[in-house]
């Protein structure tokens, strides 16, 4: 295969998810972290001999990982789930200190409310943890996510502890990555196909030159069409779903609107 065509795919693959990711507040470093613990568990789980585990020596061939750091990261997955090391964004960070530095706090443990200069300030707060983000700019991105508000009286009160660009409903995040993990388990499974595999059903329908216009009326055609066939797919699973515990699988079928911006520079993804 050619590795130029992997790499472009990957990064193809990554966007959507750097984009979901960075509304979240979640940095490159995080990432890192996490990805490296998902390469070892995956290596582990998906390539041993005979159902075992892969051993340390073949999860590091086949990551690039280094054999004490895969044996780290499996001691860490093995254990209870712990909080990333603190490698967060600058505007996170200015959250985090608002909150818990005690120079920053009044004599009930409260965040104070600051000026913007002076020497208990928000200007000192930026300097002492927003790295070298300047003032103004940190100020007006804390105010354009609503984690900082400017009072009557030109002082700062804090209103969140953590920087999000984008506010998600939990339940909504942890649902929008199954469906990620739905999609990419289907193309993982077809790429491995081979004769002695059915491939699972996978297909779009696009159409690269449909008037902006025409978009009301698709959603509405999807919204009424599109519902009508999960619920035939619903009715189906449910005649064939079983009460017994025995050669159980999940099944099911998703479906979701797909639309792109062409630009002059051709299909921004």
């Amino acid at each position: 295969m050619d590795r130029r065509a992997v790499i472009q795919t990957c990064r193809t693959l990554l966007r959507p998810i750097a984009s979901l990711l960075l509304k979240c507040g979640l940095t490159w470093r995080e990432f890192s972290v996490i990805s490296k613990a998902i390469f070892v568990d995956v290596a582990g789980e998906e390539y041993g001999i005979k159902g075992r585990r892969t051993n340390i020596s073949r999860v590091s061939i086949l990551t690039g990982i280094s054999r004490k750091e895969v044996r780290h990261q499996r001691e860490l997955l093995d254990s209870e789930p712990e909080d990333l090391p603190n490698k967060t964004t600058d505007a996170t960070r200015v959250l985090s200190g608002w909150h818990q530095d005690k120079y920053f706090l009044d004599q009930s443990g409260k965040p104070r409310v600051l000026p913007l200069s002076g020497e208990i300030s928000f200007t000192h707060l930026c300097h002492r943890y927003g790295g070298n983000v300047p003032v103004t700019a940190m100020l007006k991105e804390l105010k354009r996510v609503n984690a900082v508000a400017e009072n009557s009286t030109g002082t700062l009160t804090v209103l969140r502890r953590y920087y999000m660009p984008v506010s998600f409903d939990a339940e909504w995040m942890l649902n929008a990555g199954t469906v990620f993990a739905d999609l990419g388990k289907n193309i993982n499974y077809n790429l491995q196909a081979d004769t002695d595999k059915t491939t699972r059903f996978l297909g779009r329908a696009t159409n690269h030159t449909i008037p902006v216009k025409a978009l009301p009326e698709f959603r509405q055609f999807l919204e009424q069409e599109g519902q009508k066939f999960l619920e035939q797919v619903d009715a189906w699973l449910t005649e064939h779903g079983s009460d017994t515990n025995s050669d159980m699988t999940r099944l099911g079928v998703g479906l979701f609107q797909i639309q792109d911006t062409i630009t002059d520079r051709g299909l921004r993804q």
